[in-house]
């Protein structure tokens, strides 16, 4: 296998050598044609557009014989831009013409090699007269060897950064990556607390508002001992209500089954308090990290709330499944469809997901079904 694999190298480098040369010839060739209208400021975008159209595709010539015969891996939708491509071209053209004329050398050198053995076999040149001829084409082959071996580490290198992206560019949008999932969970958590302080100021205050005039109209002198006890009674059903609201509250915050019970005991609260009915698909083997747990539990929950709410649903499907140390959680329901990606529930769980490396894709089309998937690393 290592014999086959060294071959296909080879061949790598020799077809390296030819795509240089083609570039080579492209660089010169159209540089010469393009040249003055490179120059003029109106023709200038034009002209340079049509130059890395034609590198483009030497580069992509490149780029299939790196992977069909080096085996590497590039990302599929990273396009280089223009400047990248012809700068990819020209270094090419310079280290596979180094490379061609490294190689003819070295055949060169072997030819002589087995001229000299040949002679020195026929007797027609004796031991002593190879002293120097062996130690120069020593010192030539160790040179030769070291560096075609820089060239190939330098294609390699080169094809990384053109096609890869480069490590620095990975840096960056790593960066850029990370401030904004910042930013989207500061946003995150900033409309939840308004959300949470909406419900205890719309929901819990005015109920406990009327459970305290329920209580101070018992109170008042000359009820009767009838009207007292139905006074108590609506007091008791509105206490009543008062719990079941701030349990639901104190749920949205954060489940307390989560921490004792796992996650899927905290989605199967979630299915009987569901307003539609919901089948929950669980196959997850192992234990999953806490955060993970978290934001698994409010992709649910915000995905059951919203199909509920807004989308007229009768039924809604909860998938939860791990490969690859990825686990995706697929919530599905049979309403109306038409959910706004950018809305500030999406929106926030986008934010939450993201923060954590995964992805939230969202399909709902018009007249539905409306599909939220979510992919979490669980690593």
């Amino acid at each position: 296998m290592r014999g086959k694999s060294a071959g296909r190298k080879g061949v790598g480098v020799l077809l390296g050598c030819l795509t240089a040369l083609a570039g080579l010839l492209y660089l010169a060739v159209a540089g010469t044609v393009l040249g003055p209208f490179l120059l003029w400021p109106r023709t200038r975008a034009r002209a340079g557009a049509a130059l890395s159209a034609g590198a483009r595709r030497i580069a992509a010539l490149d780029r299939r014989r790196r992977t069909a015969l080096f085996g590497d891996r590039f990302p599929l939708h990273y396009t280089p831009q223009g400047g990248q491509v012809l700068r990819y071209v020209a270094q090419r053209a310079y280290s596979g013409t180094v490379t061609g004329f490294t190689l003819a050398l070295l055949g060169f050198g072997a030819v002589l090699a087995a001229v000299f053995a040949a002679a020195v076999v026929t007797g027609r040149v004796g031991a002593s007269e190879l002293a120097w001829p062996v130690l120069l084409g020593g010192v030539l082959l160790f040179l030769g060897v070291q560096g075609l071996r820089s060239l190939y580490v330098l294609d390699a290198r080169l094809a990384r950064d053109t096609f890869g992206p480069s490590e620095g560019e990975l840096l960056r949008r790593r960066i850029d990556e990370l401030a904004t999932s910042r930013a989207a969970v500061v946003h995150a958590v900033d409309a939840e607390r308004r959300r949470i302080e909406r419900d205890l100021h719309d929901g819990l205050q005015q109920r406990l508002v009327a459970l305290a005039m329920l209580l101070g109209r018992a109170r008042r002198p000359g009820r009767t001992p009838d009207q007292a006890e139905a006074l108590l009674r609506q007091a008791h059903e509105e206490s009543q209500a008062v719990l079941t609201e701030l349990r639901e509250v104190a749920w949205r915050v954060y489940p307390s089954a989560l921490d004792g019970l796992g996650l899927r005991e905290a989605l199967g609260g979630v299915a009987e308090r569901s307003p539609v009915p919901l089948r929950l698909s669980y196959d997850v083997p192992q234990a999953l990290p806490g955060p993970v747990e978290t934001a698994a539990y409010f992709m649910v929950s915000e995905a059951v709330t919203n199909a509920a709410k807004h989308a007229s649903a009768s039924e809604i499907t909860v998938q939860l499944s791990v490969a690859a140390g990825v686990l995706t959680v697929r919530v599905r329901d049979d309403g109306s469809g038409g959910a706004d990606p950018a809305g500030t529930g999406l929106g926030g769980l986008r934010g939450r997901v993201e923060a954590l490396d995964g992805r939230l894709r969202i399909d709902s089309p018009a007249g539905g079904p409306t599909t939220v998937t979510a992919e979490l690393p669980c690593a």
